[in-house]
């Protein structure tokens, strides 16, 4: 699995990143992600919110973006999993990013989250009521952090 979060695999189906995800998730905040019966490909073509995961890269970078962030962000798969994760905000605001990504490193997780974001073509949106939590494997091993939210408005 270690490989799998540092070198560009397609993790969109893969069952056991699905499983990591939803697992750290449950363990953290202490709920289900999903439903049960939503697995992988759901949560990669159906989902109705914005999934992102980073990996623990000194410089981190996208390792998944489901069907709904790609829309929202406006990247392709293969332009996220090749992107910064930093570049999702601008300049001006990685700073606040950055501040809350290492929260989540102390708290494990940050619920009711609101940032702004920008897409590829330099449109600006707030993210609202995301979700950001370590991606913590069984053993308590950092993989990176994801994010979730299904709100955002225009700016």
């Amino acid at each position: 699995m270690e490989s799998k979060l540092h070198e560009p695999v397609d993790l969109a189906a893969d069952l056991e990143f699905f499983k990591l995800l939803t697992g750290s998730f449950h363990r953290l905040v202490g709920k289900a992600f999903v439903q049960p019966g939503q697995g992988p490909g759901w949560l990669y073509r159906e989902a109705p919110f914005v999934v992102l995961v980073h990996n623990t890269d000194p410089d981190p970078r996208f390792i998944y973006a489901n069907i709904a962030a790609q829309t929202r962000f406006e990247y392709t798969w293969d332009e996220f999993t090749k992107l910064p994760s930093r570049l999702s905000a601008e300049v001006p605001d990685r700073k606040e990013r950055q501040l809350l990504l290492d929260a989540v490193e102390r708290q494990g997780y940050v619920a009711d989250y609101r940032g702004l974001r920008v897409t590829k073509s330099g449109k600006h949106f707030w993210m609202e009521n995301g979700i950001v939590w370590q991606l913590l494997d069984e053993r308590g091993r950092s993989r990176g952090q994801a994010a979730a939210f299904s709100n955002w408005t225009d700016v």
